[in-house]
């Protein structure tokens, strides 16, 4: 967007393909803290569009270099052009690339070491899997500022118990890895020269799975959690049908009927 001192996307988004279809994304704006300003977010999207195209994609991880994971919007960008035009433009930017990690076929995993405030937790919080150092820091903390985390809020509160989202929302306070971890926006915590390892073991597990599976589960699990009950289970037998109909499930119930490792690489 305008006002921010440009930069080459491709310096601001570095994009590492790595073997069996994960592609890591490492946010390479440190100096601000990889804030989601309107170029990073610009790259993000673009990024996310390619990735959606790619059917040998597998996994997506989502790291940050520097002190922080994500420290969110550039509030001094943000004091700097106090017109609702500009802040609208800025918050749907934001939301289409969380839609997009949402929409994304694969499991997007946050790689988490350092802070992740406002937009920032948000991001860890739209993203499928989600693994830190001990070290790292949560926080949505707006409201330090004046301004409600309305938008961080749509995710947290999909993560985090109602009470517990409220009481971040309401006093922008930290929460410790441990403390996130245990209030569920976390699936695991390291030590930080174990984060590396951890997520390989997370993208290897996800990876030595049939990729079709996934992708129907992924979608058919955000959808049902908006339904009532009922239409959840329907929607979920219907899924779980269409699944059984697809030659990596087959190959999985002959595998079991036949003692043997299924045989996907074969499909």
């Amino acid at each position: 967007m305008e006002g921010e001192d440009r930069m080459a996307s491709e310096d601001l988004l570095l994009v590492e393909r790595q073997p069996h279809g994960v592609v890591q994304l490492t946010l390479n704006d440190p100096g601000r803290f990889n804030a989601l300003g309107g170029q990073m977010l610009e790259a993000l999207i673009a990024q996310f569009q390619t990735l959606a195209a790619d059917a040998q994609l597998r996994a997506v991880v989502i790291a940050g270099n520097g002190k922080a994971f994500c420290a969110g919007h550039n509030l001094k960008d943000m004091a700097a052009h106090p017109q609702l035009a500009w802040y609208q433009a800025l918050f749907a930017q934001c939301s289409r690339f969380m839609l997009a990690i949402h929409r994304l076929p694969v499991p997007v995993i946050a790689k988490v070491d350092g802070i992740a405030t406002a937009a920032g937790c948000q991001l860890v919080a739209q993203c499928d899997l989600a693994v830190a150092s001990d070290s790292a820091r949560f926080a949505v903390s707006g409201i330090q500022y004046g301004l409600f985390c309305s938008t961080p809020s749509v995710p947290l509160v999909r993560n985090v118990p109602l009470k517990k989202a409220m009481e971040m929302l309401l006093t922008g306070e930290f929460l410790s890895a441990q403390q996130a971890l245990q209030a569920g926006l976390l699936n695991r915590v390291v030590p930080a020269e174990q984060l590396d390892a951890a997520v390989q073991a997370l993208v290897d597990a996800i990876v030595a799975k049939p990729r079709i599976s996934i992708a129907r589960g992924k979608e058919l699990l955000y959808a049902q959690q908006e339904m009532g009950l009922e239409a959840a289970y329907q929607l979920a037998a219907q899924t779980m049908a269409i699944n059984m109909m697809d030659a990596a499930a087959q190959e999985g119930a002959q595998a079991f009927a036949q003692k043997r490792p299924p045989r996907w690489q074969d499909l």
